[in-house]
Formats: C-alpha cells, sequence, structure tokens
C-alpha cells in the first residue's frame, strides 16, 4: 500500500527556511537591532561590553581555551577537529553500546527505543552539559535549540530532497505532537512570567527544576516508545558486530566516551574564543556552528536510511532527535546547573520564533503530504 510522502519541494523549502535562519543568524547575533540612535547605540556597546566582562569573569576558563590564547585560526582549526573526532567517537560508542546489549540479552526493540536514540542525541547532551559546568548557559541552551532547527531544517530537507519519504501518518502524528509539544514546553518554561512585559530586554532562564522536570518526562518518554516498540508489527534491524569480543567493545566504548569529552571540550572553548574575538553572543554560535556539529551523527543516520529506501526511519529519527533535544539535552544541562539555563533576549526575539516556526512547518508538510508514486520528486 502507498503511503502519503514528504516531497522534495517540501524539502527544499525547510532547506530554504534553514539557510534564511542561519544569515539571519549571523546579521542579528554581528549587528543586533538596527533601529537605535547614536546615542542609544553607543550605550548599548558598552552595556555589552560591561556584560562580556561579567560573563567571562563567571566563566571558567578551560584549558584548550588557554592554549589557544585568542588566535582565532587555531580556535577555528580546534571547532572544525572537535566536530570530525566528536561524530566519529559518538558512532562508535553507540555502536558498541547496542552490540553489548545485545549480548546481555536486551531485546532489540529496547535497544532501538533507548541506546539507539538517546546516543545519537549523545554530543549534543555532552556539550551543553560541559558548557553549563564552564559556566557557559547561552551555550548549552543554544546548542539544543539550534539542534531541534539543524535536525528539521537542514537534515530531513535534506533527506526529502533526496527522495519523496514515506510517513505512517498515524504514528508520525502521534510522535510529531510530542515533539512540537516539548519545544512549547521549552519556551514556556523559560518565561519570566512574574515580569514577562521586560522579557524582551531582560530575556529569561530555564530553572534547574525544569531541568528535573524534563529529566523526569524523558524516563516517561522512554517507556512509552519500549510499549510502542513491542506493538509494532514489524522490529527494526539492528546489526551486531560479532567480530570483537565483549572485553574488547567495552574497552573502545571507554576509549571513545573519552574522545566525545576532550572533544566536546575543545568544541566549547574554541567557540567561546571566537565569540569573544568577534563580539558575537555564545548562544549564536552556539546554534548554528555548535549545533550543526553535534547533529552529525542525525546526519548520518537520516541520510544512510534514505539511501537505504527506509525513509520513514529518517522521519522517525529527526522527530525523536527534537524530543531528545529538549528532554535530555537541555533537560540534563539545566539540572547540573543550579542557577539554571539563561536564555539571553536573543532566544525570543530570534531563536525560540525560529524553532517554533520550522516545527509549524513540519507539521504542515505532515498535514498536507500526499500519496504519490514512489519515482514522484
Amino acid at each position: 500500500m502507498e503511503m502519503p510522502r514528504l516531497r522534495r519541494g517540501f524539502g527544499i523549502t525547510l532547506l530554504l527556511v534553514y539557510a534564511l535562519y542561519c544569515v539571519l543568524n549571523a546579521i542579528y547575533g554581528s549587528q543586533g537591532p538596527t533601529d537605535m540612535s547614536s546615542t542609544d547605540n553607543d550605550t548599548a556597546v558598552v552595556q555589552a561590553s560591561e556584560e562580556s566582562e561579567n560573563a567571562t569573569s563567571e566563566h571558567e576558563v578551560g584549558p584548550i581555551e588557554r592554549w589557544i590564547d585568542g588566535r582565532i585560526g587555531i580556535a577555528a582549526a580546534v571547532i572544525f577537529v572537535s566536530i570530525l573526532i566528536l561524530g566519529k567517537s559518538a558512532d562508535s560508542l553507540v555502536d558498541g553500546a547496542v552490540t553489548v546489549s545485545i549480548r546481555t540479552g536486551m531485546p532489540r526493540v529496547i535497544v532501538g527505543a533507548t541506546i539507539v536514540s538517546i546516543g545519537t542525541t549523545f554530543p549534543e547532551a555532552v556539550v551543553s552539559v560541559l558548557a553549563a559546568f564552564q559556566g557557559a548557559p547561552d551555550l548549552a541552551l543554544g546548542n539544543a535549540v539550534g539542534s531541534i532547527i539543524c535536525d528539521t531544517g537542514l537534515i530531513l530537507g535534506l533527506a526529502c530532497t533526496i527522495s519523496p519519504l514515506p510517513l505512517n501518518r498515524e504514528v508520525v502524528n502521534r510522535q510529531g505532537w510530542v515533539q512540537f509539544a516539548a519545544g512549547l514546553l521549552l519556551v514556556a518554561l523559560c518565561v519570566p512570567f512574574s515580569n514577562i512585559q521586560d522579557v524582551g530586554e531582560s530575556g529569561g532562564v530555564l530553572p534547574q527544576w525544569a531541568g528535573f522536570l524534563f529529566l523526569l518526562l524523558l524516563v516517561v518518554y522512554i517507556v512509552w516508545s519500549i510499549k510502542l516498540a513491542k506493538t509494532a508489527s514489524v522490529e527494526e534491524e539492528i546489526e551486531e558486530d560479532s567480530t570483537k569480543s565483549t572485553g574488547v567493545l567495552v574497552l573502545l566504548m571507554a576509549i571513545a566516551a573519552a574522545f566525545v569529552g576532550v572533544s566536546s571540550m575543545g568544541l566549547i572553548d574554541g567557540t567561546i574564543v571566537v565569540a569573544k574575538e568577534f563580539n558575537v553572543p555564545q548562544g549564536v554560535i552556539a546554534a548554528t556552528i555548535v549545533a550543526f556539529g553535534t547533529s552529525l551523527p542525525e546526519l548520518v543516520t537520516s541520510l544512510a536510511a534514505v539511501k537505504r529506501g527506509q525513509g520513514e526511519l529518517a522521519v522517525g529519527n529527526v522527530i525523536g532527535a527534537d524530543i531528545l533535544n529538549v528532554l535530555f539535552v537541555a533537560g540534563a544541562a539545566a539540572a547540573v546547573t543550579p542557577a539554571g539555563l539563561n536564555a539571553d533576549k536573543i532566544f525570543f526575539a530570534f531563536q525560540f520564533p525560529a524553532m517554533l516556526l520550522i516545527l509549524i512547518l513540519f507539521r504542515i508538510g505532515i498535514a498536507t503530504a500526499k500519496t504519490v508514486p514512489s519515482m514522484e520528486d
């Protein structure tokens, strides 16, 4: 039976929206509001400088940041190399965890609903948690929000452009509404309702208790996903690498985890240096460059699924990653930060609206998906 498909035109629309987001993100981050008088602009520059100094005093300088010592070329190289190592290490860690879990007798459906889904968002979680520990809450929250935009705009857009993606409307609607609700909940919990009239100037905070709430909801979501996986008519195929002993796999997993940690530190410190040198908010860079780097596992997984003719997996991968970016990534980062994650005014002026817009576009795409021949573009 032919299923509805997300067509290439929809994919191109998502890519154009994502490209526009990146351009506006760069403009907004580098120039800020343009409707100021010269006096107001000078005052804003002084205030921004003071805020930057305060943030620097609170920020714990990492060893890699200290080694970079403000050298932009070195910082850019560190970011690039860190992204490559992070993606490869995360893949190795997930592959090893899947194989060990299957060998210990864990059902494959549970492995797919837990280890695989959480594993693909593991880089985002590590980067955001370490950023929160190092006193860079904007980077932590920006990475989570930017990853949702990157997953839905760039990754899903590319997947649709390569080939129209079939979808089970009932399943996608069920999961998709959870995805949209998670995005709304993230924004709502960042809004300072006691001082909502000044949110455009002072921003808000994702409090620590909200982080624990997200982690609780993560457990509920995983249990729900396992139940759905058990009742599915087709069990997801998960290959096991049987050429290595379990002991060797555990050792390789430990090494991969170490590389994930080190590369995450490099990505964070390189980003902080670039943000300081170009006077760009950390959240802006985190929502684009860092988010793209930490989303590489989802990109690889989705494109591989499309090439194998398993477009449904690509759609499900994006939806699941978006949900976990809120519950797991933002939740873990907020939970380890007593003061919570700072949501600067740029989040309410630009990042949050962009995230909700692209999630709404996805909902429209699902609602308007039509049953078409598989070879139609």
